[in-house]
């Protein structure tokens, strides 16, 4: 059996088979995809108003800051965020638009998560806590992660004893993409599941679309955030190899000296001066 490959192809030939490759994975992507709804949303700041307004029901939102892929600075020593779109509207709330294609990761604890991480990214030092800004955290997912059968679910604390609401301006709405109707967010989520600009409802949906399947100018960019994330993974691949290398000639070591100076494994771990730190993960390779 001939592997798929060559293994002698040239540097040009591999190039020009992975760009025939990022090709036909660029005709397939929907806006439902995050790599290519960033893309989609990358200093489109109308786009980006406008699905807001369908989304959020504010149909006077008015975007004033866009900045996708946003990492939040202040989770120092957290688990870090790296926001899919994050906006300003006029009036300072704060928008963070996920798309989540798997009901997993989209739960109620990351929810939380991403609008408490937004509420420490928007106070500084000295301010009064009531100067923190409104925030909605949107998750788009492909399918009905509720259940309910709902085109959207608003989520707000409220008083259980009373039920009033609580008005701590902070917002939580999932988005059921798998929902149709001719409503401006049936016809949206619409747009959102479709591979073709042809089909799309909305203009601004498709022409956006359109550029980065269609011209040569975003083709070319698809292409080489294709490229990108590619060599990201070689690199990846490498530092994993080598690091897996590491391990097994430091499990060699610890099991030579173990055998040849009848030692257990603290006492060879620590003649190989391993750190401390690290000394469980081999006593853990060690019981394999």
């Amino acid at each position: 059996m001939t592997d798929v490959f060559n293994v002698h192809e040239s540097e040009q030939e591999r190039k020009a088979r992975e760009r025939q490759g990022d090709l036909a994975r660029l005709r397939g992507l929907r806006p439902i995809d995050d790599d290519f709804m960033r893309c989609l949303f990358r200093d489109n700041i109308p786009l980006a108003q406008f699905v807001l307004r369908i989304l959020t029901r504010i149909d006077d939102l008015v975007v004033t800051e866009l900045e996708t892929q946003k990492d939040l600075k202040r989770l120092v020593g957290a688990r870090s965020l790296c926001l899919d779109c994050y906006a300003t509207d006029s009036s300072g709330k704060k928008y963070d638009l996920e798309i989540q294609r798997s009901g997993a990761g989209a739960g109620a604890h990351r929810a939380r998560y991403h609008s408490g991480a937004m509420d420490i990214e928007n106070l500084d030092a000295g301010q009064d806590f009531e100067e923190l800004p409104d925030s909605y955290t949107i998750f788009i997912t492909e399918h009905d992660v509720l259940g309910k059968g709902l085109p959207f679910y608003s989520v707000e604390r409220i008083t259980l004893q009373t039920g009033q609401p609580f008005n701590d301006g902070s917002h939580i709405l999932y988005i059921n993409g798998a929902y149709r109707d001719e409503s401006e967010l049936g016809k949206l989520m619409h747009d959102y599941s479709c591979s073709d600009p042809g089909r799309m409802n909305f203009p601004l949906m498709e022409e956006t679309t359109r550029y980065y399947k269609e011209t040569q100018e975003g083709m070319e960019y698809m292409c080489k955030a294709f490229e990108e994330v590619r060599n990201e993974g070689y690199a990846r691949g490498m530092q994993q190899g080598m690091q897996q290398g590491a391990e097994q000639k430091e499990m060699t070591n610890i099991k030579t000296l173990m055998e040849t100076m009848n030692w257990n494994p603290l006492q060879a771990m620590n003649a190989l001066k391993i750190p401390e730190d690290e000394q469980e993960k081999y006593e853990q390779l060690l019981k394999q």
